[in-house]
């Protein structure tokens, strides 16, 4: 199966690449597989993503003028072999091939043994024959790499051996490897806690002030008070069934997490209703984290605090993403460095919450000397906890978009340099005392990095740890919010997914009520119902 270029013009392609990369990219006419397999182009397109080779039939200057990749897989002592074969041709019509075997493990399935397998064989061949850099975290792509670690914790295994593994099996770097599993052991008390009725609420307002450069994320700038009512009676209708399934099946209400969007750009009367139905149906005796994303200062006022306050919340994020005004501006935030210093230190005086920071490393303009002053500024605010993201260049976004569009985007940081501001925030963390607790990954992040929770010692946030293991049930309630159900008797995890869309979510709520009240049915629905009604008047409208 042949590649088709994922985005037109060779130049953009190299561009994008390159912003993503930090240096340029290789240009292949055509790139080729022997299997038409999805789940295998899936990952051979990843390594082009990894290594920024691009596919452009239409490329002039073209390094190479065919790439071709074939696996053969068989079974050998009861284990999965695979041996691939890479052949590339240039321009002057030359081919070279290259060859590679691998054997997996007893302790993984044939399948996943195989897609392991043509995915290392095949990165070991870029990294030895191409001189390619390694990547910090080898062949793994999937949002959740601890998820690995927690698997072979299961199993036995020592700090040592785990890290063993992953060097050798997903050629991922020591550090990365090291990291990752330091983070699955420190989870594991709060994973073993509670039983498989005790789950999370997530309350998703997918509304914002405005929209960020670099946002991709399912959110609408705040509509009009028509608008807004329309979500208000559909998201009441939803948070009452939820309530609703909630006691019919007997659940446990362990977090409760409002983000969006940013819950706080609601204006201050429908904030506080919204704040005071989840805690009059959600909030019982079990309830052990209340965390509302308050995000930026532009959106929050001291009604909202004293709100929080009110109805119980005990961690609030705020989301400077950089304390550098220029940055700022470019971005497309609506607020100052000193006005999230003000923010900060309104919620200190106003009760004891958890006060978690968010900062993005990548951004636009910004070098490992900005970090550093951001990483100061916040470190003299004292937070709880920090949460270091690394910029992503997703379609959805703005920022993605001047690239594909071949517009003049703004100047991104390289490869290296991103690098850098990552070490350099992760020292401030640790000077604060500090410890990396959860950690997470997403596509096309800068510097192939990751997304990393650091917290002073007792201010883990719980819900993040078990969002990320997916070991617990989530209730989504509210635009894009997901429901995922961790069926133990399967050993699985089931969901149902409420619109990103926001006309589709007013316009379909009910069936997407339905969907959820199925799902928690299937797994929970052997507990007799319990005759009680949800509390509060959210029914109708705010």
């Amino acid at each position: 199966m042949s590649f088709a270029p994922k985005d037109a013009g060779s130049e953009n392609l190299r561009r994008a690449a390159a912003a993503k990369f930090g240096g340029a990219s290789l240009v292949t006419r055509e790139f080729s597989s022997g299997s038409t397999e999805e789940h295998t182009i899936k990952l051979l397109r990843e390594l082009l993503d990894l290594f920024g080779i691009a596919v452009d039939s239409a490329a002039a200057d073209a390094d190479f003028e065919r790439m071709a990749v074939t696996n053969d897989c068989r079974k050998e002592h009861g284990l999965v072999v695979v041996r691939t074969v890479f052949a590339v041709t240039d321009k002057t019509g030359d081919t070279k091939i290259y060859e590679r075997t691998e054997n997996g493990n007893a302790d993984e399935n044939d399948r996943a043994a195989y897609h392991r397998l043509l995915k290392l064989n095949l990165y070991d061949i870029f990294l030895r024959e191409f001189a390619m850099p390694p990547a910090p975290w080898g062949i793994l792509h999937g949002v959740r790499p601890v998820k690995i670690a927690d698997r072979f914790i299961k199993a036995g295994l020592t700090s040592d051996r785990i890290i063993e593994r992953f060097r050798r099996e997903y050629a991922v770097s020591e550090e990365k490897s090291r990291l990752m599993t330091d983070i699955a052991f420190k989870q594991q008390p709060i994973l073993q806690e509670g039983d498989e009725r005790t789950v999370s609420i997530y309350v998703g307002i997918p509304f914002c002030r405005s929209r960020c450069l670099y946002c991709s994320f399912p959110s609408y700038v705040l509509p009009t008070a028509p608008k807004l009512a329309e979500f208000t009676e559909a998201f009441g209708r939803d948070l009452t069934a939820a309530a609703q399934a909630v006691r019919q099946h007997g659940l446990k209400v362990e977090n409760i997490y409002v983000g969006g969007g940013t819950p706080t750009a609601l204006p201050e009367d429908l904030f506080a209703k919204m704040l005071a139905a989840v805690t009059a149906n959600f909030a019982g005796g079990a309830l052990r984290e209340f965390t509302v994303e308050a995000g930026r200062p532009d959106t929050v006022t001291d009604a909202k605090i004293a709100a929080m306050k009110g109805c119980g919340v005990t961690r609030v994020s705020v989301n400077p993403q950089t304390m550098n005004g220029e940055t700022l501006k470019r971005i497309g935030r609506q607020h100052t460095p000193e006005e999230i210093i003000a923010m900060f230190n309104a919620l200190r005086a106003a009760g004891d919450f958890h006060i978690n920071m968010d900062v993005i490393l990548g951004l636009p303009g910004e070098t490992a000397t900005d970090t550093a002053h951001t990483m100061a500024e916040i470190a003299a605010l004292k937070p709880d906890s920090v949460t270091l993201h690394a910029l992503t260049l997703k379609r959805g976004s703005r920022l993605k978009s001047l690239f594909i569009e071949g517009e003049s985007p703004p100047l991104l940081p390289t490869k290296d340099e991103t690098r850098r501001m990552y070490e350099t925030a992760l020292g401030y963390t640790a000077a604060m005392g500090m410890e990396p607790y959860y950690l997470y990954r997403q596509g096309y992040m800068k510097g192939d990095l990751d997304n990393v929770g650091c917290a002073l010692p007792g201010k883990m946030s719980r819900y993040n740890i078990k969002i990320m293991a997916e070991s617990q049930t989530i209730i989504g309630i509210g635009g894009a919010a997901a429901t995922k159900v961790v069926d133990k008797r399967a050993g699985r995890l089931k969901a149902v997914f409420n619109p990103k869309d926001l006309i589709i979510y007013l316009r379909d709520t009910d069936m997407y009520i339905q969907k959820r009240a199925a799902l928690l049915k299937e797994i929970y629905g052997n507990t007799a119902p319990k005759p009680q009604r949800p509390v509060g008047n959210y029914g109708k409208r705010l």
